[in-house]
């Protein structure tokens, strides 16, 4: 709990710093913001580690393959990183570019759940 709530504290103070900053400079208030979520995902990297690594023993527990379960993951990480990359697109005014970052992170997303979607196809075959 305290940890989110050292990251919301964060956010909020890079968020009213941007504020008072892009009325001068607005290039300056968006880089305040790369660099203050950069911050904030590198406070979670441990956590993250830590999900990917229960992730791996649920699989290995549950006799899936890598196969399975790296997919996942993978796509779970290009959602993350297209939706703040759109978001800082937003705040950069820039909405079609925002729009062009979610509709490749949507296909990259799609692209990586490929295996995935042949092992299931692998799956279903057997059973017919």
């Amino acid at each position: 709990m305290s940890g989110v709530v050292k990251i919301a504290a964060a956010a909020v103070a890079a968020a009213l710093c941007a504020v008072v900053v892009r009325k001068q400079s607005p290039e300056l208030a968006l880089a305040l913001g790369i660099g203050a979520c950069a911050l904030i995902v590198l406070s979670c990297s441990e956590t993250l580690a830590g999900l990917v690594e229960l992730a791996d023993k649920l699989a290995e527990t549950g006799g899936l393959s890598a196969r399975v379960v790296e997919p996942v993951l993978k796509t779970a990480g290009i959602a993350i990183v297209a939706r703040l990359a759109a978001d800082f697109c937003r705040d950069a005014k820039e909405g079609g570019l925002a729009s062009a970052v979610e509709l490749a992170g949507t296909a990259l997303a799609l692209a990586a759940a490929m295996p995935l979607m042949t092992a299931v196809l692998d799956v279903l075959t057997q059973l017919l």
